[in-house]
């Protein structure tokens, strides 16, 4: 039905030429014989458009900001305003934290974790956790605060692509068998 309408529509636009051959018409642009396809009508005389405004309509509609839950199940359900949040600051550190010891010692994600890394790793999941969920419980939304350049939806795409990296690094310099510089 696509394909037809397609067809109709190239064959029957003022920029082909038709081209006459006795009793078969050809297209100039397509060696398709034009005498299958129906024309187009393009009667525009007799189409109108209205546009009327409602008379019942408000003059200002005023927008309501819904009240951020506080409850320690509200921010911690699954779509809550707490798990990818947290999740995702975690991961900026520590991508971040992962390529700069990579950059300076040559060790990789692994080697990392293996020589001390979990006690830096626990002692950051709690301070940046704490911090996230400091002003959840006081009521305020991350996107009140939220203006300029750094908005919630860039902190949640950037924590998004820190979580991705950091999986691809440490999942990279397996399959390799070591740190990728």
């Amino acid at each position: 039905m696509a394909a037809s309408s397609a067809m109709q529509s190239i064959l029957g636009s003022p920029l082909t030429r038709v081209v006459s051959n006795r009793s078969t018409r050809v297209n100039q642009f397509l060696t398709i014989p034009t005498s299958y396809v129906s024309p187009v009508p393009r009667n525009t005389s007799s189409m109108r458009v209205r546009c009327m405004a409602k008379k019942e309509q408000p003059e200002f509609v005023t927008i309501s900001t819904p009240k951020v839950s506080t409850n320690f199940l509200d921010l911690f359900a699954f779509s809550g305003a707490a798990p990818e949040r947290i999740n995702g600051r975690l991961a900026m550190i520590g991508f971040v934290s992962a390529m700069v010891v990579e950059l300076s010692s040559g060790e990789d994600v692994f080697a990392q974790i293996s020589n001390g890394g979990i006690p830096w790793f626990l002692g950051t999941s709690i301070v940046l956790t704490l911090a996230s969920l400091i002003p959840l419980f006081k009521g305020i939304s991350v996107e009140s605060k939220s203006e300029g350049v750094m908005t919630s939806d860039a902190e949640m795409w950037n924590g998004r692509f820190a979580m991705l990296g950091l999986v691809a690094l440490a999942l990279t310099e397996y399959a390799k068998g070591g740190t990728l510089i």
